[in-house]
């Protein structure tokens, strides 16, 4: 009896360890559906856009959330409204300025108040955001759900083996801390920008 339960201890141990190794997430998505969405509401006008320029990659291990590590950066030529000329805009050299500056990023620096339930991990995660060429350590609560064996699921096929790590969190920045026409148009551009990324990452087996 008790070689039964050291053995059903170790088949369980084996098992374990399997799925608990960390995982290298690629988040370019090759469906297209990764996105931020920022909202932007002033006093005379709310602003709501998307952007799906997304790339980078995130180390992710079930048994140690707390060892996140990764970057995910934006292009910012990819950020757009449904206005043609305030799309424009923001892609000018007072706004954004996309042509110097393409690309905003997201590094993780350390992961903290970790809570788990099943496959769904939420923290809060503290990284650096680069903007414009100004970097900021910002705090986001975000949300990490591991789903195993479920990459081909969600690319429509089914030989395709691997996981998935979603990632969802919204937060808040403010555009001056960016230098982004800080204190200019606040009555039709806000200062506060929410920003909304649903993401999914892929980890081929």
């Amino acid at each position: 009896m008790n070689s039964l339960i050291r053995s059903s201890l170790l088949a369980t141990a084996l098992v374990s360890a399997a799925y608990a190794a960390p995982q290298s997430f690629d988040f370019k998505d090759p469906k297209g559906v990764n996105n931020v969405q920022f909202h932007l509401d002033a006093p005379l006008e709310s602003i709501t856009g998307t952007a799906t320029g997304i790339t980078g990659t995130v180390v992710f291990d079930t048994a140690a959330p707390t060892a996140t590590t990764g970057k995910i950066i934006l292009a910012t030529k990819s950020i757009t409204v449904g206005n043609p000329l305030m799309a424009e805009h923001l892609h000018s050299a007072n706004w954004l300025d996309v042509a110097k500056y393409p690309e905003i990023t997201f590094e993780a620096v350390k992961v903290a108040n970790v809570k788990t339930k099943g496959t769904q991990v939420t923290a809060d995660l503290t990284g650096n955001l680069t903007v414009k060429g100004v970097t900021k350590e910002v705090t986001v609560p975000v949300t990490f759900t591991h789903l195993a064996d479920k990459l081909g699921a969600r690319l429509g096929d089914a030989n395709l083996k691997g996981d998935l790590l979603v990632l969802r969190t919204t937060f808040e920045i403010n555009r001056s801390d960016f230098n982004i026409m800080p204190g200019q148009a606040t009555d039709k551009v806000a200062e506060n920008i929410v920003l909304t990324l649903a993401l999914a990452g892929a980890a081929t087996k």
